[in-house]
């Protein structure tokens, strides 16, 4: 019997699991490294046209096809809108927010919250020096921003931006881009805008794919129960980590309405076993295992898939309909005080 070539854990230190399928990734692998080539050789040309990564329709596309691992942190920085914050707020920024106090409470949470980042990871291991930069991380965010202070899931978000850029200084700015600019008051103490988009989301599956809607609605199984770690944590912790990085190359790119991309395609590619379920335990159960099956693992066909044959799906259309569920939300909650009145 062969054994595989591969380690136990990945290049970002995340341990594989013991039924880890070695097989198909092996298969993937020899067709992905010849897609890696190519991605380093297209991004040495650009960095010698563009430089400064200035938006166009050409970048716009490179980073569709994925960044390489060793320019992620350079090209995050300067496609995500990061120094426009720098020139905002100053350079010195995150030093300054190292010094400032913050609530105990939230000290605390972080505090616990640490250590339940990434357990499988070998790059956080109890009292590794990550989860110490990742507490730095987290509480300087929290002095910058005391209206939302900090919210579950921003730990595994800025846990895996460290992981790629291997800079607490970096990793801070990506967070604040992320959470400023890019996901509108998703980690809030309401968490208004996670709760917004969930059901936009639902709308879009309701106008592409009614029947998935309907089976739903007729299982009564709400989308909240599926997608709030989606949206939360970035498909982080849900998606394998090569085709997380390459759906968070296109989000610091284009912003959120490619979080509603990653959801519709899986949606669409796993219908028919969607479909099939018969309760809701074991449509939970669909959605659990197909991100664990070949076509998420194969992020450059998702990717691809994802763009191709999901259809338009522009930014004002997302925002036309986060404006209408805000709007009935507001009614709803003007009702409700207006009888409790």
């Amino acid at each position: 019997m062969s054994t595989s070539t591969f380690s136990k854990s990945d290049e970002y230190g995340f341990e594989r699991p013991d039924d880890f399928d070695y097989a198909e990734y092996e298969k993937f692998m020899s067709v992905y490294l010849t897609v890696l080539t190519k991605c380093s050789m297209r991004w040495s040309r650009l960095l010698v046209s563009n430089p400064q990564l200035k938006r166009n329709a050409q970048l716009k596309k490179i980073v569709r096809k994925g960044i390489p691992l060793t320019l992620r942190a350079q090209a995050w920085t300067s496609i995500s809108g990061v120094q426009k914050l720098k020139d905002k707020y100053g350079p010195n920024l995150y030093k300054r927010m190292l010094n400032k106090p913050i609530n105990e409470d939230i000290r605390n949470i972080i505090t616990v919250d640490v250590p339940r980042t990434y357990p499988d990871n070998i790059y956080f291991h109890p009292n590794s020096e990550n989860q110490k930069t990742l507490f730095r991380i987290l509480c300087a965010f929290a002095a910058c921003n005391p209206d939302v202070g900090y919210c579950q899931g921003l730990n595994y978000i800025a846990g895996l931006l460290l992981l790629v850029t291997k800079n607490e200084e970096t990793c801070f700015w990506l967070l604040r881009v992320l959470v400023e600019n890019k996901l509108p008051d998703y980690y809030s103490k309401t968490m208004d805008g996670v709760i917004v988009d969930i059901e936009v989301f639902s709308r879009l599956v309701k106008k592409k794919f009614p029947e998935v809607s309907q089976h739903m609605n007729d299982l009564e199984m709400p989308w909240a129960l599926i997608a709030t770690k989606w949206f939360i944590c970035l498909f982080s912790e849900v998606l394998p980590i090569e085709t997380t990085l390459r759906v968070w190359d296109c989000l610091f790119y284009e912003g959120s309405k490619v979080i509603f991309r990653v959801g519709l395609m899986l949606v669409k590619y796993y219908k028919k076993e969607l479909l099939e379920c018969e309760d809701i335990i074991s449509l939970a159960e669909c959605f659990k295992s197909i991100i664990q099956r070949p076509f998420p693992l194969n992020c450059h066909i998702f990717i691809k898939q994802m763009f191709s044959d999901i259809g338009s799906l522009p930014m004002s259309m997302i925002n036309d309909l986060r404006r209408q569920v805000s709007a009935e939300r507001n009614a709803d909650k003007s009702t409700y005080k207006n009888r409790k009145g």
